[in-house]
C-alpha cells in the first residue's frame, strides 16, 4: 500500500466527521483550536492511519477521492460538480489516450477528472492565474507525471484552434458558440462536442448555434443528485440536495458546414 508522500493532499477526519484537506510539507503542521498536527507524523504512513495532535485529539488520515478533492481544493472559479464530472465522462465517451481539448480551465476540476480517466488534455484558459492554479491542482493531486500529458495554453478559444484530428472538444464557457466552428475544424469525423452552461438561454444559443454547421444528434442533460438519510428506522431524504448546477450539451461532427459528409 503506498505511503503519504510529501506534496501529497491528505484528508483528515476528526472526531465529528469534520474534513480537512492538507498538503503535506516536510516539518509543516496542521493547525486547529484542538492542537497542531505534525506532517511528519502522517508522512510514511498508510492510507487510514491514525494520527493525533500535540494536545491528544484523534484524526484519521486518508486519501482523499477525486470528489472530495474537487470540493475542498483552493479554488479561483466556481469548479464543475462532481456529480456532472462523471457524466461527463460518458456523455463525451472519454477513453485513455483520447485527444481533448478542454477550454476554461478554471481551477482544474475537469482537468483532473480526464488526465485520470487517461486522456491527453489540451488546455486553453485566458487567466494566467486560473492556469497555473489548475497545474498546480492537478500535479498535486495526480503526480508531476501527469503534466507530461497536460498542454497548457494561455489562449482564448473564441480566436481559434489550433489543434487537429482532436478526438473532443469540452466548453466551460460562457458564450460556447463562438467556438462552435473552430470545433468543427479541430475536431476528426465522429468527435464529440461538450459544453456546460448555467442557464437554459445559453443553451438555447448554442443549439441554434449547431444547427447547419456539420454537427448532429445534438442533446442536452440536467443531472439533480438527492442524498437520502438513513439511521435505523430513520429514513428520508435529506433536506438539502445538489439540485441545478449546469446543462451539459453534447453534440456529433457527421458532417461538413455545407452539409456534406465529413471526409
Amino acid at each position: 500500500m503506498k505511503e503519504f508522500e510529501v506534496g501529497e493532499r491528505v484528508l483528515l477526519l476528526d472526531r465529528r466527521g469534520r474534513r480537512y484537506l492538507v498538503v503535506l510539507e516536510k516539518g509543516g503542521e496542521f493547525h486547529t483550536h484542538n492542537g497542531p498536527v505534525p506532517h511528519d507524523q502522517i508522512l510514511g504512513q498508510a492510507d487510514a492511519s491514525v494520527v493525533r495532535s500535540t494536545r491528544g485529539s484523534r484524526y484519521v488520515a486518508v486519501r482523499p477521492t477525486l470528489a472530495e478533492v474537487v470540493l475542498e481544493m483552493p479554488r479561483g472559479a466556481q469548479v464543475i460538480y462532481p456529480k456532472d464530472l462523471g457524466p461527463i465522462l460518458i456523455m463525451a465517451d472519454i477513453f485513455p489516450g483520447a485527444r481533448v481539448l478542454e477550454a476554461g480551465l478554471g481551477s482544474g476540476a475537469l482537468s483532473m477528472t480526464l488526465l485520470r480517466a487517461g486522456a491527453e488534455v489540451y488546455g486553453y484558459e485566458v487567466r494566467e492565474d486560473f492556469a497555473s492554479r489548475a497545474a498546480r491542482n492537478v500535479a498535486q493531486f495526480l503526480g508531476q507525471a501527469a503534466l507530461e500529458r497536460y498542454h497548457v495554453e494561455i489562449r482564448d478559444v473564441y480566436e481559434g484552434i489550433g489543434e487537429r484530428g482532436l478526438d473532443r472538444v469540452l466548453l466551460d464557457l460562457p458564450e460556447p458558440w463562438r467556438a462552435v466552428k473552430h470545433a468543427s475544424a479541430a475536431l476528426r469525423p465522429g468527435g464529440i462536442i461538450l459544453s456546460y452552461l448555467p442557464s437554459i438561454a445559453q443553451v438555447m444559443a448554442l443549439r441554434e448555434a449547431l444547427e447547419g454547421t456539420g454537427f448532429a444528434m445534438a442533446e442536452t442533460t440536467e443531472v439533480l443528485q438527492r442524498s437520502w438519510h438513513v439511521e435505523g428506522q430513520a429514513v428520508r431524504p435529506e433536506h438539502r440536495m445538489v439540485a441545478h448546477t449546469g446543462f451539459l450539451t453534447t453534440a456529433r461532427l457527421l458532417a461538413g458546414p455545407a452539409g456534406e459528409a465529413v471526409q
